[in-house]
């Protein structure tokens, strides 16, 4: 059994920051890709970040410059730290990993309840 538990949403006004921790805990053998995710009202879900691993990165488009991924392995812990927050980032966050519970088992994807982060104008 694996559980992916995400804190650290808010509100918070325009430019300000927030900080969203993931934590992954359970039978775990491997924690491969991690991620953020996003969902805002009416919108389909949008990757925001992801990490490997080895601590190569993706972003999205809308984020890059203004968000930062990071994980802690020994912790199978992801953070997201939000600079510069616009209303538009308004949504819930959810994270993601690919983990394997046992040697020569296939990585699953498991997801989180998701956390949400308001934007104020």
């Amino acid at each position: 059994q694996v559980q992916l538990v995400e804190s650290g949403g808010g509100l918070v006004q325009a430019g300000g920051s927030l900080r969203l921790s993931c934590v992954a805990s359970g039978t775990i053998y491997i924690a491969n890709d991690m991620g953020w995710y996003r969902q805002a009202p009416g919108k389909q879900r949008e990757l925001v970040a992801t990490i490997t691993g080895g601590g190569s990165t993706v972003y999205a488009d809308s984020v890059k410059g203004r968000f930062t991924i990071s994980r802690d392995n020994a912790k199978n812990t992801i953070y997201l730290q939000m600079n510069s927050l616009r209303p538009e980032d308004t949504a819930v966050y959810s994270c993601a990993a690919d983990i394997r519970v046992r040697f020569g088992r296939p990585s699953i994807r498991y997801w989180g309840q998701g956390t949400q982060v308001t934007v104020a104008s």
